[in-house]
């Protein structure tokens, strides 16, 4: 988000990327701020013509038509990459388009599809027209697509923005194709290598797995042993809270049990897992044993130490 240059900057920027820029009558005051704002401005938006020769191309951006009065844009990029300066401050170039897409351009994320032309973009976008008749056989000499990854490149530059900053109309508004001919992403990669930014969102490493819990077992039977007679509900071992999740996993405990005390619902809950193993009698008194505690951690997501 950021202020808009004033018109003199603007020309001078795109000039001090090495652009060659034509000034066409009055454009620094030539706009459509009566209608509405001029920024806070956020982005760049590349269009195609879809006509034909540089005079005509230019006359059009710079007057309008009937129903869309002029500017349509704020440079129009011709054949050969001159840039004609038509018009600064509001103009009518971007129209209604997604607010999820204003928002992704705002904070330089990864463009969602556009489905929605709900927010006004002719405030916050700075617009290119570029001259071509948009049927996908027209061609885009080199000069020509240079100078767009200079202009994007020369306001990216002033205002500290990467290439997320600049898309096409066509990822704007639904319905629209335009620019036609040549892709958004490698024009972009063309711009961030101008600007010496990497265009790719880095990929986020993964979160660390969480290492498993231990679980002691002398630490264990100790509480199997002594909570079953205490009074009230004692936490006398955290690791007895593992494995009674471990147990609740299992169906072998009611999880309003699950408190972290060995009680006599936990040794009958063990009990029956030893059950489960094959264990009976003595072998099955809901005392763990280290053989048993290990299938139960392997099981459940802990590890045993003696």
């Amino acid at each position: 988000m950021a202020t808009p240059a004033s018109a003199s900057k603007f020309a001078q920027i795109l000039r001090d990327e090495g652009l060659t820029v034509v000034e066409v009558g009055k454009w620094e005051a030539h706009n459509r701020n009566s209608k509405g704002p001029w920024g806070p401005v956020n982005g760049v938006m590349i269009h195609h013509t879809v006509t034909s020769g540089t005079d005509r191309s230019v006359q059009i951006c710079h007057d309008g038509y009937s129903g869309l009065p002029g500017p349509l844009c704020h440079g129009v990029i011709d054949k050969q990459g001159v840039v004609h300066l038509v018009g600064y401050g509001r103009a009518n170039h971007a129209g209604l388009g997604d607010p999820d897409v204003l928002q992704a351009v705002i904070e330089e994320k990864v463009l969602p599809a556009d489905n929605e032309a709900s927010v006004d973009g002719n405030r916050h976008f700075y617009g290119f027209e570029c001259i071509n008749l948009g049927d996908g056989k027209d061609p885009w000499p080199e000069a020509q697509l240079e100078s767009i990854e200079r202009v994007s490149a020369a306001i990216c530059r002033h205002h500290g923005w990467t290439a997320r900053s600049v898309i096409g109309h066509l990822e704007w508004q639904p319905g629209k194709v335009d620019p036609r001919g040549f892709t958004m992403a490698s024009m972009r990669d063309r711009i961030d290598a101008r600007l010496g930014k990497p265009t790719t969102i880095p990929t986020p490493a993964p979160a660390p797995k969480p290492a498993k819990p231990t679980v002691d077992l002398s630490k264990l039977v100790t509480a199997a042993r002594s909570n079953p007679a205490a009074s009230g509900t004692p936490v006398t071992y955290s690791g007895v809270r593992t494995v009674e999740a471990a147990l609740v996993d299992a169906g072998l405990l009611a999880k309003k049990y699950s408190d972290g005390h060995y009680g006599t619902a936990t040794v009958d809950a063990y009990a029956k897992w030893q059950r489960r193993l094959g264990y009976t009698g003595r072998d099955a008194d809901g005392i763990p044993g280290k053989t048993s505690l290990t299938k139960l951690g392997a099981k459940h997501g802990f590890n045993v130490v003696a």
